[in-house]
C-alpha cells in the first residue's frame, strides 16, 4: 500500500493493499473472474459456508485441480470473494464522501469508521464469518486487515493520540472481529447501536479529550445504518 502527501501534513492511503496479488495477465483474469462468478452465485444460493472447490469447479464447468491452481484452497477462494466486497468498503472510507472519507478530522473519520464496518460486515456477514481465518498469523496478515490498520494507524497518528497507535490500532480491530461481533450480537443479545455506541467510547479513551461525536452524529449513525 502506498501513500500520497495532501495539505496540511495529511497523508491519504491508495487502493493497493499490502500484499496484493500481482496484476494478471489478461485471459487469466478473466478466468479468474469467471470463477469468481461462479462462486458468487453458488455462495448466494446455498450460502458461503456451504460453498465448496467441487462446486465451484462444476458451476464453473473446469477441472477442480483448475480452481485450486487459482485459489490454492477454500479459504483463498473465499477471501478472493471477500475481495469485491472489501475493496467497495476501502474505497469507502479511502475516497469516499466525508466523515469516513477524506475531508473531516481525523478524529471524526475514526468515529465514522467502527460503525461503518459493523454496518458493513452485518450485511455481508455470512460471506466475513465464512472466510475468517482460525490460524492468528495468517488472518492477521490478510492484505484487507493490513490495509485497515493502516488506516487507522495513520488516522489515530492525525489525531494526536498520546497512545502506542500501532497497538490502539490492533485493539481497534478487534472490536470490529467479526467472530466477535456475531457472538455478542446472537448470544449476547446486543443491538448493533450498542455496539457503535461502544466504538465511540473507545476511541474516545485513544484520543485527547473533546473529541467523541455530539449524540446529534450518533443519532445519524444509527439512523444511516
Amino acid at each position: 500500500m502506498t501513500s500520497s502527501p495532501l495539505p496540511h501534513g495529511r497523508t491519504e492511503l491508495s487502493l493497493s493493499p499490502a500484499g496484493a496479488q500481482p496484476q494478471l495477465r489478461a485471459d487469466a483474469a478473466r478466468n479468474r473472474a469467471r470463477l469468481l462468478e461462479a462462486a458468487a452465485r453458488l455462495a448466494a444460493e446455498q450460502g458461503a459456508a456451504h460453498l465448496t472447490m467441487e462446486a465451484v469447479a462444476c458451476a464453473a464447468q473446469v477441472g477442480k485441480g483448475t480452481v485450486f491452481r487459482r485459489f490454492g484452497d477454500r479459504a483463498g477462494l473465499l477471501l478472493a470473494l471477500l475481495d469485491h466486497q472489501e475493496q467497495q468498503f476501502q474505497a469507502a472510507f479511502m475516497a469516499g464522501p466525508a466523515p469516513l472519507g477524506p475531508g473531516a478530522p481525523a478524529a471524526e473519520r475514526l468515529h465514522a469508521f467502527g460503525p461503518a464496518a459493523l454496518r458493513h460486515e452485518h450485511e455481508h456477514r455470512d460471506l466475513y464469518l465464512a472466510a475468517a481465518q482460525p490460524d492468528p498469523a495468517r488472518r492477521h496478515a490478510v492484505p484487507a486487515r493490513v490495509v485497515r490498520r493502516t488506516h487507522l494507524v495513520a488516522l489515530l497518528r492525525q489525531a494526536g493520540s498520546e497512545a502506542d497507535v500501532e497497538l490502539a490500532a490492533e485493539i481497534l480491530l478487534g472490536y470490529l472481529d467479526i467472530g466477535l461481533v456475531q457472538h455478542l450480537l446472537t448470544r449476547r443479545g446486543m443491538s448493533l447501536e450498542r455496539l457503535e455506541d461502544g466504538w465511540h467510547d473507545l476511541v474516545a479513551r485513544l484520543l485527547p479529550a473533546g473529541s467523541r461525536p455530539s449524540a446529534g452524529q450518533r443519532e445519524v449513525d444509527h439512523v444511516d445504518r
